[in-house]
């Protein structure tokens, strides 16, 4: 069993960064990939980054390549995501979730899930 919990969320301007930390509890942390997605108000939920068990391997969805990092430590049983460069249209809950193999785009092959922490981006 793997509970996680969302942190650094908030109201920022356009241009500006927000590091989101995932916590995550129990032992095994190192046995899951990584990733982070978001969904906004009517929107369907969107992959934004993942990153493997190592660390090593780390992929990321279109609108926020080249923007956003994803990382993670497994001695502290967290994970990161560095939003650089925020547009409004990053508006949305941000969800961090675990996924026992490779990491995947497709959020129904993560198996657990955190509460989610909202991220507002004003122009």
């Amino acid at each position: 069993q793997v509970q996680l919990v969302e942190s650094g969320g908030g109201s920022v301007q356009a241009g500006g960064s927000l590091r989101l930390s995932c916590a995550a509890s129990g032992r095994t942390f190192r046995a899951y990939a990584m990733g982070w997605f978001r969904q906004a108000p009517g929107k369907e939920r969107e992959f934004v980054a993942a990153v493997s068990w190592s660390g090593g391997s780390t992929f990321y969805g279109d609108s926020v390549k080249g923007r956003f990092t994803i990382s993670r430590d497994n001695a502290k049983n967290t994970a990161y995501l560095q939003m650089n460069s925020l547009k409004p249209e990053d508006t949305a809950v941000y969800y961090c979730s675990a996924n026992y193999g490779m990491g995947t785009p497709v959020h129904d092959e993560y198996d657990y899930w955190g509460q989610g922490t909202q991220v507002t981006v004003s122009s």
